[in-house]
């Protein structure tokens, strides 16, 4: 056994002396001193031995042991001396040269848009809400009195989910909500009047084509309480409108339908681009068309167990998209979503 150990000395000052690389040194590492190596298997009969023949090899296995592992360090020594030699006989690195600079990143354009639209409404004091994007047909429809059979769902081509997963059957259709006025209905039916709210967030419809895109951003408010008018919307409408686009721009009113409010209004600006005196963008009008409002419509209230004789309200929503597409002088919108370097450089 004392001659099998020293001739594995031998075979391992050989192979270890001879070893060019780090791959190498470590598979002899293991081949003699691993679990399963060969000094563990010529000591694999020790137990046999009287306690002075155990004694002697155990001495000179401690010698082995010691002299492999010593050629294994001055072997991993000399592979790194020998990598760093030729990093400098390669190409030099010149220290001196100055570092390659880092292109910063910017906001995406809807993004900085909905942060500036939140934070002129945020001035004027109204709460952020948020709410969830998947959503009951009872919050995203009925709750804002569109029943089943109404013709505004014509309006909104809606993406329903398939809830069969769910442990229990939801009380309504499961969809991607339609637009951020759930935010809303959740609200009012946590908190007593009065409740002033944006909703900023992202909706779903299935729309594609220049001006619209299946996932976009709304940002809706509402403000109710007692006495609130139709003046008041007016109001407030027009001072975003100034803060937003500027002092100089002019806001119009125009009589419409949204089922949740009564009356309703599409409010125009007068155009960012020609300042009114018509042009391409606003087919010469002078006018564009950005929001949709209104006074909150009685049957909403009842919905969330408000008094409709005792509070009033008014509502509106805003494409934050169309904002930026006027903000940036954008005229077509998947433009921002299709990752462009072109037109990201741009923006």
């Amino acid at each position: 056994m004392k001659d099998r150990l020293e001739a594995l000395a031998k075979h391992a000052r050989e192979e270890i002396t001879a070893a060019q690389d780090a791959e190498r040194v470590e598979a002899l590492r293991v081949k003699y001193l691993g679990r399963k190596g060969e000094l563990s298997a010529a000591l694999g009969g020790m137990g046999k031995l009287s306690p002075d023949e155990r004694r002697a090899l155990g001495e000179v296995a401690n010698r082995v042991k010691a002299e492999v592992e010593q050629l294994l360090a001055a072997a991993v020594a000399r592979v790194e001396d020998t990598r760093l030699e030729a990093e400098l006989r390669g190409p030099k690195v010149d220290v001196t040269l100055p570092g390659r600079a880092q292109v910063l990143g910017k906001r995406h354009p809807v993004s900085r848009t909905l942060e500036d639209i939140v934070r002129v409404f945020s001035r004027m004091g109204f709460d952020v809400a948020s709410g969830p994007e998947l959503e009951l047909d009872y919050f995203n429809f009925e709750a804002l009195n569109i029943p089943k059979d109404h013709p505004a769902r014509d309006m909104q081509d809606t993406f329903y989910v398939d809830a069969s997963w769910l442990a229990a059957p939801p009380p309504s259709p499961v969809l991607l909500r339609t637009h951020t006025s759930p935010v809303q209905i959740r609200t009012m039916l946590g908190r007593r009047p009065p409740v002033r709210i944006v909703a900023p967030g992202r909706v779903y419809r299935r729309d594609s084509d220049l001006t619209h895109t299946p996932m976009f951003h709304q940002v809706e408010g509402l403000w109710v309480d007692k006495g609130v008018t139709f003046a008041e919307l007016k109001g407030t409408l027009d001072a975003f409108v100034r803060a937003f686009f500027g002092e100089q721009t002019r806001t119009r009113f125009r009589p419409s339908f949204f089922p949740f409010t009564e009356p309703s209004a599409e409010v125009d600006i007068s155009c960012v681009i020609c300042r009114g005196k018509g042009c391409r963008v606003c087919k010469g009008g002078g006018w564009l068309e950005v929001l949709g409002a209104g006074m909150v419509h009685p049957n909403v209230f009842t919905a969330v167990g408000y008094d409709p004789a005792e509070v009033t309200g008014y509502a509106f929503g805003l494409g934050v998209e169309r904002i930026a597409m006027l903000r940036f002088r954008i005229d077509d919108l998947r433009l921002m979503f299709e990752n462009d370097v072109r037109m990201i450089e741009q923006l």
